[in-house]
């Protein structure tokens, strides 16, 4: 196995390398407006590293979100390129998901939560790091606070909104390591991750003015 992972859900540009045994080469860097700009030079960083060549991929993982449409898009297009490109699987995995895998929380319930802008918040809650108990949502922080009251909380959407969550563990960020090891692990475990499909949970934030006037040619 030589699986390359990528993760632009949030404002982290997050690229790894995974032998199979455990990852070779990592790079991140957190920019929320330059996804497009830095997601294929930290590929190249990567597989430099690593010593390997792009066409020595066997599989790719990607982060599905959820996460703006923006940034999301620029992970899964490139990933779902990639696979054409080598022939090789594609495979998704929930963010939220990674971000736990990196808390290394053996006993929850914890929640993750990451910035969804708007004042809201994406966010699920855990049993511990490789359990997931609900289904990822986007919310007002203070419309769930009778929810994660007395969780744990990772991720920078937490960071964020302190009356909500009050103690927040690390990683702040996901990363392309942390996503790596988790779909390695699942895969080697027989297991199967999630079709590279976007989790947006919401309308993108640009839409069509209502009053629009279509012109058409006589």
């Amino acid at each position: 196995m030589l699986l390359l992972a990528l993760d632009t859900a949030t404002p982290a540009v997050t690229v790894a390398l995974h032998d199979g045994a455990a990852v070779i080469a990592s790079s991140s860097q957190v920019d929320a407006r330059r996804h497009g700009e830095l997601l294929l030079p930290a590929v190249d960083r990567v597989l430099a590293e690593a010593g390997v060549k792009l066409d020595a991929v066997t599989g790719i993982a990607v982060g599905i979100g959820p996460g703006p449409y923006t940034g999301l898009r620029v992970g899964l297009m490139t990933a779902e390129t990639f696979g054409l490109a080598l022939g090789v699987p594609v495979h998704g995995l929930c963010t939220l998901d990674a971000l736990a895998y990196a808390a290394d929380i053996e006993k929850g319930p914890f929640v993750v939560a990451t910035d969804a802008r708007r004042k809201e918040v994406y966010w699920a809650t855990y049993a511990d790091s490789r359990t997931r108990l609900t289904e990822p949502a986007v919310d007002r922080p203070a419309d769930i606070a009778e929810k994660v009251e007395g969780l744990l909380a990772v991720g920078a959407g937490a960071l964020l909104y302190p009356d909500t969550f009050p103690v927040v563990h690390e990683p702040e960020h996901v990363s392309a390591a942390a996503l790596a090891s988790l779909a390695a692990e699942r895969l080697a475990a027989g297991g199967e991750l999630p079709a590279p499909r976007p989790l947006y949970l919401r309308r993108p934030d640009a839409q069509v003015p209502k009053n629009y006037k279509v012109v058409t040619p006589k």
